[in-house]
């Protein structure tokens, strides 16, 4: 019989869409959605850029139908990410409303995200999270409840775990 060959560990995996890595840093996740968004973006670029035939409503209602769930898949998970993490998602947030309105340069972002009613990545963390402990409160398991316990952690480093989001932000 010959031995069992010894299975090597990597440092990331990909499960359901979402990059898993042992340190959970997000290092790898979130730059691959912002790859992906890009991507998308450019091809939906006729239908809600500056040539668009659309209102800026309807522009909106595409961003909101087809852009905004590929970066607010597993929000729960990667929203306890590091501030530079949050930003690279950030960035884009604020770059599709201003693409959405044609606004120029001038226009703050925070502006036009108020005019079109567009919450911030860490507004909406905010609002998964709310949503979230409150299906943990009524779910009728004891289990479920006990993940809203705080648990001491002894850490070296200042990294986030999804439970830390109740007291984050």
């Amino acid at each position: 019989m010959s031995p069992c060959p010894t299975k090597q560990q990597t440092e990331e995996n990909k499960y359901l869409g979402i990059y898993l890595d042992r340190k959970r840093t997000w290092h790898k996740h979130i730059p691959a959605k912002r790859k992906q968004l890009d991507l998308r973006l450019r091809k939906m670029y006729w239908i809600i850029g500056l040539k668009s035939q659309l209102s800026p409503v309807n522009r909106l209602l595409v961003y909101k139908a087809i852009l905004k769930p590929i970066w607010a898949y597993g929000v729960k998970l990667w929203g306890s990410a590091s501030k530079s993490n949050l930003e690279i998602m950030e960035r884009f947030q604020s770059n599709v409303p201003r693409i959405i309105t044609n606004a120029p340069w001038y226009v703050l972002n925070a502006v036009i995200n108020q005019e079109l009613q567009v919450p911030s990545v860490r507004q909406e963390v905010r609002n998964y999270r709310v949503t979230y402990r409150e299906r943990l409160n009524d779910h009728p398991n004891s289990l479920a409840k006990s993940l809203l316990q705080r648990r001491n952690y002894n850490r070296r480093l200042k990294r986030y775990y999804p439970t830390d989001l109740a007291t984050r932000f």
